[in-house]
């Protein structure tokens, strides 16, 4: 079997979509750094963070079937992982409020599928838009979880730059997720609103 490492983000995901474990590893160790800092962000907690980086990857093998290799594997990675760290906020202040007995439970896996999904679409639809540099600042630090002075030094900018990128980058995606309606956006809205440039 040839070396997944040799292969762009498309070609992993088809491999994957065929049950290589190569191909698993390659895009564990390419996001898993990102997924963590995306958790982390929002939930403050180390070992929550980790767990949720788990769970989003065990996620991505058992959904492995119905992955689009048109679609950005990165951008499945950040909702996913925002969903999971704010579904475990929800779950503390429920817990918190001793709202022990709601049932909420009932189709939340459903519920938290399909938000994913309009997340992704509304998310992937904006980064289209985005100017080529905000588009690469935004992929590198949110996507792919690259630090301000690695984005940087790969964009051949400065990181004060990056910065001014990644912060109109991020205005502009929330403005262009106002235009949808329902919980998708509103969701998205949230996890933008949770991450500073």
């Amino acid at each position: 079997m040839s070396q997944p490492a040799s292969f762009n983000e498309q070609q992993l995901i088809s491999l994957l979509k065929n049950g290589d474990m190569q191909a698993f590893d390659e895009l564990y160790w390419k996001y898993q750094k990102a997924v963590y800092q995306n958790a982390f962000k929002l939930t403050h907690d180390t070992l929550i963070a980790e767990d949720i980086v788990q769970e989003v990857f065990i996620s991505l093998w058992e959904k492995r079937d119905s992955l689009d290799t048109d679609r950005s594997i990165g951008g499945w990675l950040f909702v996913s992982s925002y969903n999971r760290a704010v579904n475990v906020l929800k779950k503390k202040l429920r817990e918190s409020l001793a709202f022990k007995n709601m049932a909420l439970a009932e189709t939340e896996a459903d519920k938290e599928s399909d938000l994913t999904g309009i997340q992704l679409e509304i998310l992937e639809k904006a980064i289209t838009k985005l100017s080529p540099q905000k588009r690469r600042a935004f992929e590198l630090c949110k996507l792919q979880g690259k630090s301000y002075e690695e984005t940087a030094a790969l964009m051949g900018i400065s990181k004060h730059t990056v910065k001014e990128h990644l912060s109109g980058a991020i205005h502009f995606i929330k403005e262009f997720a106002t235009k949808y309606p329902g919980a998708g956006a509103v969701m998205l809205l949230f996890i933008l609103g949770h991450i500073s440039p």
